[in-house]
């Protein structure tokens, strides 16, 4: 068999299969010759490094083997401490020596210079998806040397500037003020992630991103210098897509220049910081048509937000809400009668609400009668039940989720397979009330399943065959 399949069709045969590692990785253990096949047919590559010289050697043999990667991921491990900018610039001239052919590089092992990604640039022109560090004072006008670039996100660092970069930063400053310099970006999304009001660069970037559809914010206590701000509003102007995670100095100013200046949001994620009544004062003043609507927010959500989302966001498909303390059934009772024809994906994840109220996930099986997808997740105390008295409604499901749900048990599993016959995606990891017997009838039973989340311990040889038989994935 080894010497009828030639090369080309090994390649093909390789590139078709289950990205799990057992499917992956047997292939590389036949023989040498379909090592190498599989190496030079792989395109996508991540590795984890630890910090020392000797790793600069070894990444450029490494990335040697793999001459059609247009995927690559470096990220240093957790467990080492953070060493110099100069040892993470010979990493990333390996990279830029070794992937011509990149398109998606996420390069996260430490901060890097201006220099080594203006070499990044020229070696690999056709990146459209780049993920770095950089430490302060902040450069920015590097992006405009990736002429592809369609995604960019950036991670701020502290960090001491010396020599020729401080001068930069000082000419970049001078730059900046001048709105007519320099060739507007075409990224589509951004990321910025350690922003602050001082970071003054961050101003020639909002000034050349015009076209942006999504824009993710974490841990940022400001949008760069003051004079940047009404760049950053016009910035807004098309955007379909926020995420503000960890941002309480900020988010309810992007809140209120989101209600008055975006008429084209449909996806919105506030996660860990956020006050009620700027929430509210979005929810009542925006112009969009919100469609996804995500929030983490334990106590600054409450009864008065729902109601306002059910009077206010009548398109809305997907609501998911987490860890929110102050919401009663009360409120999600209503908003499931207002939005009883059109929502599609409910998620009330470590909700204590839902264990709080009996007959909450019943009266909303009721009314959410289009539900798609439903996630249930880290409700530990949650019971067969109440879980049951829902899935009677929910004969649409296509994708659950119940990972953590510890009060479950198999009586909650036999009543996915019997109610929810259209079941595709399932998760029930550590669900410790549910045995083994119960997963392999679940698997058996379930005629449109194609993957499985469950704990290793409780996948039995009979449910192993049936789901390679029914080529369902089993994740562990």
């Amino acid at each position: 068999m080894d010497n009828v399949l030639c090369d080309e069709l090994l390649q093909e045969i390789f590139t078709r299969l289950p990205r799990t590692p057992p499917s992956y990785l047997s292939v590389s253990l036949v023989s040498k010759r379909w090592l190498h096949v599989y190496r030079t047919s792989k395109t996508s590559l991540s590795l984890r490094i630890i910090p020392h010289d000797s790793v600069v050697f070894s990444l450029s043999s490494l990335l040697d083997r793999y001459p059609s990667l247009s995927s690559l991921s470096v990220v240093l491990s957790s467990s080492e401490p953070p060493t110099t900018t100069t040892f993470f610039d010979h990493l990333l001239f390996v990279v830029s020596s070794s992937c011509s052919n990149l398109k998606s590089l996420r390069f996260s092992a430490g901060p890097v210079s201006v220099s080594s990604l203006l070499s990044l640039s020229k070696a690999c022109n056709h990146i459209t998806s780049l993920n770095v560090s950089l430490s302060r004072p902040l450069l920015l006008n590097w992006a405009a040397s990736f002429p592809c670039l369609k995604e960019l996100s950036i991670y701020a660092c502290d960090g001491d500037g010396v020599g020729d970069e401080v001068s930069d930063h000082y000419r970049e400053t001078e730059l900046c003020l001048n709105e007519d310099q320099g060739r507007e970006l075409c990224l589509d999304s951004l990321c910025l992630t350690g922003i602050r009001s001082e970071d003054l660069g961050v101003g020639w970037l909002w000034r050349r991103c015009k076209r942006l559809s999504k824009l993710q914010l974490k841990g940022c206590a400001g949008i760069g210098d003051g004079g940047s701000f009404a760049a950053f509003i016009k910035s807004l102007q098309g955007l379909e897509e926020v995420d503000l995670r960890t941002c309480r100095s900020i988010v309810d100013v992007v809140l209120l220049q989101l209600a008055e200046n975006c008429d084209s949001l449909k996806s919105l994620l506030v996660y860990d910081g956020c006050s009620g009544e700027g929430l509210l004062q979005f929810i009542r003043h925006c112009r969009c048509d919100l469609q996804k609507l995500d929030l983490r927010l334990p106590l600054d959500l409450s009864n008065d937000h729902l109601s306002a989302i059910a009077v206010h966001f009548r398109s809305l498909s997907t609501l998911r809400l987490q860890s929110c303390c102050l919401v009663t059934g009360d409120g999600l009772k209503a908003l499931g009668l207002a939005m009883s024809s059109g929502l599609e994906e409910l998620a009330l994840i470590n909700c204590d609400v839902v264990e709080r109220e009996p007959g909450l996930l019943a009266t909303l099986g009721q009314s959410l009668r289009q539900l798609r997808k439903l996630d249930l997740s880290y409700n530990e105390t949650l019971r067969d039940k109440e879980f049951m008295a829902m899935l009677a409604s929910c004969n649409y499901l296509i994708e659950l989720k119940l990972r953590g749900c510890k009060g479950l048990t198999n009586m909650a599993v036999v009543s996915m397979s019997k109610s929810c016959k259209k079941l595709q995606t399932v998760d029930i990891m550590h669900c410790c009330g549910v045995q083994p017997e119960a997963v392999e009838l679940f698997v058996l039973n379930s005629p449109q399943l194609r993957r499985v989340e469950v704990d290793q311990n409780k996948l039995s040889d009979v449910a192993r065959t049936w789901a390679s038989h029914k080529f369902i994935e089993i994740v562990n």
